[in-house]
């Protein structure tokens, strides 16, 4: 009997739907929705407890493994359950974190596992709640939920955020564990409630994380330290920027080590920085350049910005034998951020006179600063072949940028009258007696040793 033309259709409900569609749905749902079906009916209670609804969170939250999952002889749920409990309040930010970690005990594993073995196991939530009761600041859950992976390291050399090394030089940065990083927390002006992140046993160079925004710094900022030389206030300290986050500085440059951005050298990652397209061919050789900035050897008052460039020079292992050649010269065109433009030209490279011949590979460190936060260098070598002693050739050498981190003057700068500290900022070579002078006028720490501009 066909029911009356008046009847209401009675109200569609989820749970009137058959298993299977139901299942599809409940797919889609966020961990937190999910839970919130648990407490709307019992039908719906049973269905969102249904085991491979959980692996996905689980995987894409703690990054639980398949292997893990029979290890822990848990249900998917329990698994997230119980990992919730631990480490919820850093939900947004552990799979992220615990993959760079992961991604770089991987990498460095086949490359430097001695780094690798230097690593500390992870602090105990107490543990980061007494620090944080020590210092009397809030740490970032960025901050927090990466030493729950992994404590920092011990202070070793190398250290795992990268190495710089120069023949008067080095500098390689330890990632502290919380006990040390804590007891470098700062009270003091310039560096007020700055907690260092990184030290280097060498230079005592550290990289600091800003965690409330005062002295002209954003919360959370990281930052190398820049004494002004210029000024008489001991508190006005320049800052190279790094960062702006926890997250983003630690997840950027593992990036690069992983990708292959930073070389490792002598089992150390070197943080140099190689344009892809700063390669050069002439004939059968190929020159490329990677650069790094050196914030331990530079300053914003007065303007000096010191970098250090990387220079390979290959020739093709398919070049003919009579192809071998050797180094005579260089020839350099150096130009800053006003276009002033600097000729440099001398025998051989850093006091060597390579031999280049198919297959081979010659590499060499040098350094230039600029007075301008950026400038460019280019050039050609000169060569003369082995086999035919009167043939002389110039290989270019490409054009490469430098450009100095984003840097932030210290407040208390406006503090102070620099009438007394004039200085030329037009003067950009470091190879003369007069530049040596005016390094002891103004006070200025000598680096480790003199660097000649174009060495």
């Amino acid at each position: 009997m066909a029911a009356p033309l008046d009847m209401e259709p009675s109200a569609l409900s989820l749970e009137l739907l058959p298993t299977d569609p139901l299942l599809l749905i409940l797919s889609f749902l966020d961990y937190r929705d999910l839970m919130s079906c648990c407490y709307l009916s019992r039908r719906l209670n049973q269905l969102s407890s249904h085991d491979p609804l959980w692996k996905r969170h689980c995987k894409k939250y703690w990054l639980i493994s398949e292997e893990e999952k029979s290890q822990r002889n848990q249900s998917w749920k329990a698994i997230f359950i119980s990992t919730y409990s631990d480490l919820g309040r850093y939900i947004q930010y552990y799979a992220t974190l615990k993959k760079a970690w992961d991604d770089l005990e991987k990498y460095l594993g086949q490359r430097c596992p001695r780094m690798i073995g230097s690593l500390k196991e992870s602090v105990r939530e107490e543990d980061l709640d007494a620090v944080e009761a020590q210092i009397g600041c809030k740490l970032p859950d960025d901050y927090r939920c990466s030493f729950r992976i992994h404590n920092g390291q011990k202070l070793v050399v190398p250290g795992l955020m990268g190495s710089m090394a120069l023949s008067n030089h080095y500098r390689s940065e330890d990632l502290l564990d919380i006990d040390t990083a804590a007891g470098g927390f700062q009270q003091r002006l310039g560096l007020k409630q700055c907690l260092p992140l990184t030290f280097c046993i060498h230079t005592g160079l550290s990289q600091y994380m800003a965690l409330e925004s005062v002295e002209g710094r954003n919360k959370y900022e990281i930052f190398y330290q820049c004494p002004d030389q210029m000024a008489r206030n001991p508190s006005a300290i320049d800052m190279f920027i790094t960062g702006a986050s926890y997250l983003e500085w630690f997840t950027s440059y593992v990036n690069k080590v992983v990708t292959g951005g930073y070389p490792i050298i002598r089992d150390q990652i070197f943080r140099y920085v190689h344009d892809k397209e700063c390669v050069a061919t002439t004939e059968d050789i190929t020159v490329s350049v990677s650069t790094s900035f050196l914030p331990e050897l530079s300053s914003v008052h007065p303007p000096h910005y010191f970098f250090t460039y990387r220079i390979r020079i290959e020739m093709s292992k398919d070049a003919l034998p009579e192809k071998a050649c050797q180094l005579d010269s260089r020839y350099w065109k150096i130009t800053n951020a006003k276009g002033d433009v600097e000729e440099v030209q001398g025998p051989g490279v850093v006091g060597e006179f390579p031999i280049i011949s198919p297959g081979k590979v010659y590499e060499y460190t040098s350094c230039t600063t600029f007075s301008t936060t950026s400038g460019y260098m280019e050039g050609y070598y000169t060569f003369h072949c082995l086999y035919y002693k009167d043939k002389f050739f110039n290989v270019t050498i490409p054009r490469f940028h430098m450009v100095c981190p984003t840097f932030k003057v210290s407040t208390a700068r406006m503090e102070t009258n620099h009438n007394e500290y004039a200085v030329d900022e037009d003067e950009d070579s470091t190879d003369t007696d007069e530049y040596e002078d005016r390094r002891r006028v103004l006070d200025i720490p000598a680096p480790g040793g003199r660097c000649p501009r174009h060495t």
